[in-house]
C-alpha cells in the first residue's frame, strides 16, 4: 500500500505508528508543517525502508512561521522530499495571501537552487495561485497536489507541467470525484490518508484508509482493485527513478 502525504508526527505516539505502518507493508510520506519539526520527525523514521520524511513549511502557518524559511533552506539539502507546503485561499487565510505566495515562491527556488525535489503541495482554495507558481518554477522538481480540490481547467495545467496528485478517501468520496479521476492521467496518481486529520477508526494508523481508496479507485476506474494496486505501485517504482536526479548535498 502506498500513503504519500501522512503527518506521522502529530500522531500520539509517532514511534508506535511508524512500528504499524512497517507491520502493514506501507510506502509512506511523513510530511511535516515545519521546519523545526524535520529533524526529530526524521529521526523517528531513521532506518525505517518504507518511510521517507518530507520536509515542509504549511500554508496556514506562513503568518507565524515565515521566519524559518532560511532553516527550511539549510535543510534542504537532507531529504528528498519536500511537504506540506503551497498555498491556502480560504477565510481564515486570505488576510495573508501575499505572504504565502512570497514564501511559496521562496521554497521553489530554494528547491529549483538543489536541483529539484519530490513536492507535496496543498492548494486548497488556490489551485490557480499554485498552478502558475508550478508554471513559473518548473525545476523546483515533480509537483505532487495533495487532496486537490480544484477547478478541472487548473489539473488540467498542472498535467501539462508534469503535476502528479495523491488522492484521499474523503476526495474520491466527493460529487466531483467522478469526472476528475477519470481525466486524471492513472500513470500519475498514488494513493495518500492526510492521517491524522482524516482517518479510519485503526488505533496506531489507519490502514483501512488507504485500502477503502483503492476500492474507491477501482470503481472510478471501472477495473477491479488488484489492477489499482498493481498501477499504483508502477506509478511508485517510476517515481523512485526519478530520485537520482535530485542529489543531497548532506548526510541523510
Amino acid at each position: 500500500m502506498i500513503d504519500f502525504h501522512c503527518h506521522l508526527d502529530l500522531f500520539p505516539s509517532p514511534e508506535r505508528t511508524a512500528d504499524a505502518i512497517e507491520r502493514a507493508g506501507t510506502y509512506l510520506l511523513s510530511v511535516t508543517n515545519t521546519p523545526k519539526a524535520f529533524p526529530k520527525t526524521a529521526q523517528s523514521a531513521k532506518g525505517r525502508k518504507r518511510i521517507r520524511t518530507a520536509l515542509g513549511l504549511h500554508p496556514q502557518l506562513v503568518k507565524e512561521r515565515h521566519n524559518e524559511v532560511a532553516l527550511f533552506k539549510r535543510l534542504l539539502g537532507e531529504t528528498r522530499y519536500v511537504g506540506e507546503v503551497g498555498i491556502d485561499g480560504g477565510d481564515d487565510c486570505a488576510p495573508f495571501l501575499d505572504l504565502q505566495r512570497e514564501v511559496f515562491d521562496e521554497l521553489l527556488e530554494a528547491c529549483s537552487s538543489v536541483g529539484g525535489r519530490f513536492l507535496s503541495i496543498h492548494s486548497r482554495h488556490a489551485s490557480g495561485e499554485v498552478v502558475e507558481a508550478l508554471t513559473k518554477h518548473r525545476a523546483a522538481g515533480v509537483p505532487i497536489l495533495h487532496w486537490y480540490s480544484g477547478s478541472q481547467s487548473h489539473a488540467d495545467k498542472a498535467v501539462e507541467i508534469g503535476a502528479w496528485f495523491s488522492v484521499c478517501l474523503p476526495m474520491l468520496r466527493s460529487r466531483r470525484a467522478g469526472s476528475l479521476i477519470r481525466r486524471l492521467p492513472r500513470d500519475r496518481i498514488l494513493t495518500e490518508t492526510d492521517a491524522p486529520f482524516v482517518s479510519t477508526p485503526d488505533i496506531d494508523y489507519p490502514v483501512r484508509a488507504v485500502s477503502d481508496a483503492e476500492n474507491a479507485l477501482a470503481r472510478h476506474w471501472e477495473c477491479d482493485v488488484t489492477e489499482v494496486r498493481r498501477q499504483l505501485h508502477a506509478n511508485l517504482a517510476s517515481l523512485v527513478e526519478k530520485s537520482s536526479k535530485f542529489p543531497l548535498s548532506n548526510a541523510g
